[in-house]
């Protein structure tokens, strides 16, 4: 995973109109913290934060933080953009070790032209998102499921994700990721199959005979 350095200016003003003031001249007011220190009130450029977040890795980029105090590995989190902009307004740094593990969300991808689409099935994904723990030079950006020989009525479940090397998902292992349904058209017909059945059953109950068909009493 890219190591990204970013400069963090220190913060001593608080407030609003110091942070407004910030955001008009490019930078992106943060707060640091982890790892048992004290929080730290920092600046980083907008541009330079954008790049990192929008590249393959996004939020869970590797980022240095060199600072007046020395350079510190962090992650970006708790990124706050603005409704309508969508530029970054705030946004938080969580200290991490390159040696230890850290939890992650990651984006979940399904590849491949599963049979049973072929065959008029529908493929339904459940889950876009899992959440992972790993060492910061093992988070993967995403992780990716063949489901090509999926036919109509397979199922995919967290446990039949294999994760890189040094990754743990810590979703439960039995949660649904995907399915291969049957035909809705097919659903349909036998959903007004069962309707006739019914309506023809009633017919009966009542005393009538079904149509077509005669009694044989005189």
């Amino acid at each position: 995973m890219a190591d990204n350095t970013l400069i963090a200016e220190p913060r001593t003003e608080r407030g609003s109109r110091p942070a407004g003031r910030l955001r008009r001249s490019g930078k992106v007011p943060a707060i640091v913290y982890g790892m048992g220190g004290e929080s730290d009130a920092i600046a980083v450029l907008e541009h330079d934060l954008q790049h990192i977040l929008t590249s393959e890795t996004g939020s869970n980029s590797l980022i240095t933080l060199r600072m007046e105090s020395g350079e510190q590995l962090a992650l970006a989190r708790q990124i706050h953009r603005h409704p309508v902009k969508g530029t970054i307004v705030h946004v938080d740094f969580i200290r991490i070790s390159a040696d230890v593990a850290v939890s992650a969300e990651i984006t979940m991808n399904l590849e491949g032209d599963p049979e049973g689409v072929k065959r008029g099935g529908h493929l339904e994904q459940m889950i876009f998102q899992i959440s992972i723990e790993a060492k910061p030079g093992d988070l993967p950006p995403s992780m990716s499921y063949d489901v090509s020989a999926m036919e109509i009525g397979d199922q995919i479940h967290i446990s039949d994700i294999t994760p890189p090397p040094g990754v743990t998902i810590t979703n439960d292992p039995e949660e649904l990721v995907a399915q291969l349904a049957a035909p809705r058209v097919a659903e349909v017909e036998e959903g007004a199959a069962a309707e006739g059945e019914a309506a023809e059953g009633e017919a009966a109950a009542e005393g009538g005979a079904p149509a077509g068909e005669s009694s044989s009493e005189s």
